[in-house]
């Protein structure tokens, strides 16, 4: 990998769309036509939502059995991995996973060269516990030719830890493919309490996250919108956008910047003020 000081500044796109239940062919045409939009304006990596090939609202495991792939050889991870290597992009996306009789709630994280890496949901949300295992393979993070790169998963963003965890083992950015819902008791914010969240996390931990989410309504369940880029200092490079219309989000990264990101006075850095002698 270059050294930081060599790497160029690089355009991230988080691509806002609704995912059609079981319709996997559908979805992946409807994802290409996306990365290959972003890739023209000029996009080195394009992130897409949670689930984006198979929808989220599943009735049976019956139903995802015959949706969900392997990762990195089925037709989903291999139909993106082929894409990223002809477009010389990186891709990262929620994929329905399959592994014998198991299931995942995962990302795909492909690039120029091909597959780098995947990532299994930690914390399963509501009816995802009916389905899916809760991810076993930690926390990576990527080296690759844009730098350090972590993933997360929709519900992950609510815990401090994930992005704790993210930014002490070197990421610069964190991308999150996601399926917000609306959450009970923040009816008519003007905010979703997501992008507080994530907000909050990236100048916490002096990060980029990137969150791709989805829209519509799936079998009855709503879904927010509000796709959001976020530098480390915890501002808004892009987004949010809309609740209920597809968008294309687009923001410069710089390598380095998170780094310099984390001291916050002449005296304070936010990871190196850490007190875990007191807390773990």
């Amino acid at each position: 990998m270059p050294t930081e000081a060599l790497r160029p500044d690089f355009n991230v796109a988080c691509i806002q769309y609704e995912p059609l239940i079981g319709r996997v062919d559908a979805n992946l045409a409807a994802m290409e036509i996306r990365i290959r939009e972003a890739h023209a304006g000029g996009a080195s990596l394009a992130v897409l939502p949670e689930l984006a090939d198979t929808g989220y609202v599943f009735e049976s495991r019956e139903e995802l059995a015959g949706l969900a792939a392997p990762i990195p050889h089925g037709l989903s991870a291999q139909r993106l991995i082929a894409l990223a290597k002809e477009l010389c992009i990186h891709i990262v996306c929620g994929l329905a996973e399959s592994d014998g009789d198991l299931f995942y709630n995962s990302a795909i994280l492909c690039g120029p060269d091909g597959y780098i890496g995947k990532f299994r949901k930690l914390h399963l949300w509501n009816r995802e516990k009916l389905f899916f295992e809760p991810g076993d393979i930690g926390l990576p993070v990527f080296d690759t030719a844009l730098g350090p790169i972590g993933l997360a998963i929709c519900y992950d963003g609510w815990f401090p830890e994930t992005f704790r965890q993210l930014g002490l083992r070197g990421a610069e950015l964190v991308c999150v493919p996601t399926n917000w819902v609306p959450i009970p008791g923040h009816d008519g914010a003007d905010v979703p309490m997501a992008n507080i969240l994530h907000q909050a996390a990236a100048h916490s931990n002096a990060i980029y996250i990137a969150c791709a989410d989805r829209i519509g309504t799936e079998r009855g369940q709503p879904f927010i919108g509000s796709s959001i880029i976020v530098g480390p200092n915890g501002r808004l490079l892009a987004g949010p956008a809309s609740r209920t219309g597809d968008a294309i989000l687009m923001a410069n990264v710089s390598p380095g910047i998170a780094v310099q990101s984390r001291i916050v006075s002449e005296r304070n850095d936010v990871i190196n003020d850490r007190r875990p002698d007191v807390y773990g």
